[in-house]
């Protein structure tokens, strides 16, 4: 929260810069239009990597204000682009919650049209988002396959625990305990029905097709919870 705030008190800081026009001429100038897009995108890459929100996201949000109040002081951008490149965004952090790409590639192409609508030269806006693309790609094979990190973003929607029985959990409770023990069908099993063995009541299979109600049987072998008994003749 705290740097969220700090960001966001750097904001007036941004318009009050402007008094004779400089900070739409350092926003909008094209060398610092390139680093802006590419810092945005880089850090944003970056941000999915780090707990919380961390630098890399506050540089992201601050290059993505920048770029957008300064061209949108320059009325270079109107409402409509704004609202390009913020619904952009959005949809693109959509897609870690909803993954399938869809979102992400909607996203990016509204993210993408805003850039170019906001540009006061649509070439050289189109050829620094191309190299803010690359350059946060790079980032992205650097973190995961050079450096092997994780994205401590997605573990925020992930269930990350496993339930397996190295941690203790089992779906079912295997009766290998009753193994080789006798008792006495309670009801007919046809082939299954309920013995009692050691006064407790269990359900149970006949090895064969048919066993009688109170006949005697023996455990022979468990599955899971699936007793099979075999009658004990007489």
């Amino acid at each position: 929260m705290k740097k969220w705030a700090g960001l966001l008190a750097g904001v007036p800081f941004l318009f009050a810069f402007d008094g004779s026009g400089r900070f739409v001429d350092f926003a909008t100038n094209p060398i610092v239009v390139m680093i802006l897009l590419s810092a945005m995108l880089t850090g944003f890459i970056l941000e999915l990597f780090t707990p919380g929100f961390g630098i890399p996201g506050a540089v992201g949000t601050l290059a993505l204000i920048i770029f957008t109040a300064g061209h949108f002081m320059s009325g270079d951008a109107g409402i409509l682009t704004v609202l390009l490149i913020v619904t952009g965004v959005v949809f693109i952090l959509a897609e870690v919650i909803l993954p399938g790409g869809i979102v992400g590639f909607i996203g990016f192409l509204l993210f993408a049209a805003g850039v170019l609508f906001a540009g006061a030269s649509l070439l050289w806006t189109a050829i620094s988002l191309l190299i803010a693309f690359m350059i946060a790609t790079a980032a992205l094979i650097l973190m995961v396959k050079v450096l092997g990190k994780e994205m401590k973003f997605f573990k925020k929607f992930i269930l990350s625990d496993s339930t397996d029985t190295e941690r203790g959990y089992v779906s079912n409770v295997t009766r290998t305990d009753l193994i080789g023990k006798v008792g006495r069908a309670k009801t007919a099993l046809r082939p299954s029905g309920t013995v009692v063995i050691d006064g407790e009541r269990v359900d149970a299979v006949a090895e064969g097709v048919f066993i009688a109600g109170g006949k005697e049987v023996a455990v022979v072998k468990t599955e899971g919870v699936r007793v099979v008994v075999r009658e004990i003749e007489s």
